[in-house]
């Protein structure tokens, strides 16, 4: 299906039984809908993603969220013209503030560069042993890698390379466009492209393994023939399909549904 007005769409998240969409419209925007059989509903309620008018989260790639530590929204700021330069910032947020007035006005606690990473970043909660932390990733081809945060300390740092921010990381394949956690499996999907901008790929690792050997552990690999840009994926609660999302202006968003062997 189309779903229109979220410029490129850059990602989804499925948080308290709502699906939210996100891109990079005139500015950074976050759209609410509920997932119905065969389709996405639109509530009406949009965050845009801006502080007195001025766009700030331009090009939103990740939402981690878990209902009790903080929220964190990524964002690749392009630095010059030809898009080979880029600068990585994680912003902590007040997301239900977000969610009732519409804007970041009063609801961004922290802006958090993130120069631990390689290219890119793309926050997800995830769990390892009994803590909660911020997994992220990186899109280029060369050392990839995903790394875990600690929360609170990164929810108090200005940037990623601080003492105690970084708990673990492990090598990854290349590509990586977002991260979704499927935590009654503890598997990590890396959503991916097969090649750069281009064509779909799913990458299921076991976490612990990975974080335990310092690489991932892969346990299948699904490539998709579509030749357009995937961005995110998410599954929509249990039992009930997921959603994959590109950044195409026309049939953006594919209602799918995960078979397990």
């Amino acid at each position: 299906m189309s779903i229109e007005s979220l410029g490129a769409c850059q990602g989804a998240s499925f948080i308290n039984g709502k699906a939210y969409l996100y891109g990079d419209r005139e500015v950074g925007v976050i759209r609410e809908y509920v997932p119905l059989q065969d389709s996405l509903a639109y509530t009406q309620r949009e965050v845009l993603l801006t502080i007195d008018g001025k766009d700030v989260i331009n090009h939103p790639t990740g939402i981690a969220y878990n209902g009790q530590g903080p929220t964190f929204i990524g964002n690749s700021v392009r630095l010059n013209k030809e898009g080979t330069s880029w600068k990585a910032l994680i912003y902590a947020v007040d997301w239900e503030g977000m969610l009732k007035t519409g804007t970041l006005d009063g609801n961004l606690d922290k802006v958090i560069e993130d120069d631990a990473c390689i290219q890119g970043t793309r926050p997800e909660y995830v769990r390892y042993g009994d803590k909660w932390y911020v997994a992220t990733a990186d899109y280029g081809n060369r050392a990839n890698e995903v790394r875990l945060y600690d929360p609170e300390a990164l929810s108090r740092a200005s940037r990623t390379s601080e003492e105690g921010v970084l708990f673990k990381k492990f090598t990854c394949g290349p590509w990586v466009q977002n991260l979704h956690w499927i935590p009654e499996k503890d598997i990590l999907v890396l959503i991916q492209n097969q090649v750069e901008g281009r064509k779909w790929r799913f990458t299921f690792l076991d976490l612990s393994k990975s974080i335990d050997q310092g690489r991932e552990e892969v346990l299948k690999v699904v490539d998709l023939d579509y030749a357009d840009e995937l961005e995110g994926f998410t599954l929509l609660g249990e039992g009930a399909g997921a959603l994959g999302v590109t950044s195409s202006r026309k049939a953006n968003a594919h209602l799918m549904e995960l078979l397990w062997e």
